[in-house]
């Protein structure tokens, strides 16, 4: 991004964290309102900017508050998209952030263990019923026995997407993840709707 669009950005980013208890996960960390930050959002997703992880990457971790929760997680793990859409894209986006977020916090692992076994209509054509049918057991556990990552020992989970609307497809990723029982799940999104 050019520096104009860096510093509007940066002024208008601040950590919000919120608590939960009637969802498959206990918390979801964000920095921004996505109306002020969709255009940036959509050409990352959808106008050929992969690039643009980097920028996202370096307002997450220059903030303090932010690396202070970061810290508190064993594992990031990015959301999956299905195979047919990341070949139409060429990445997933949320691959690219999660894994460089992970390079730059001590004692946080990437493991991308999810998949998404059904090729949805995108959550972004739906209302809020239609999401959470169009989130339902999509989603399952890749093989995870010849992983490097001892499972057995991940207490705090923290799942990356870009953007939380309705939370329907964070809670259907989190519910997949409780198998592996950890201590806590968290969401983090760079925005919320």
């Amino acid at each position: 991004m050019c520096e104009k669009c860096k510093k509007e950005i940066e002024k208008i980013e601040q950590v919000r964290q919120i608590k939960y208890k009637s969802k498959y996960y206990d918390e979801h960390i964000y920095m921004f309102k996505y109306n002020f930050i969709r255009d940036k959002i959509l050409a990352y997703k959808f106008n050929d900017k992969a690039y643009y992880y980097k920028t996202f990457v370096r307002i997450l971790l220059n903030n303090k508050k932010m690396c202070e929760i970061l810290t508190s997680y064993d594992i990031i793990i990015p959301t999956p998209i299905h195979n047919k859409r990341r070949k139409e894209r060429g990445y997933n986006q949320t691959e690219l952030i999660a894994k460089e977020i992970a390079k730059n916090i001590d004692g946080l692992e990437y493991a991308n263990i999810l998949e998404k076994n059904k090729n949805t209509v995108p959550q972004s054509t739906l209302n809020k019923k239609d999401r959470i049918k169009n989130s339902v057991n999509v989603y399952n556990l890749k093989n995870i026995s010849n992983t490097k990552i001892n499972y057995k020992n991940i207490k705090n989970i923290l799942i990356f997407d870009d953007i939380y609307t309705t939370g329907s497809t964070a809670n259907e990723c989190a519910r997949i993840l409780r198998k592996l029982e950890p201590k806590s799940i968290g969401i983090l999104t760079i925005a919320k709707d």
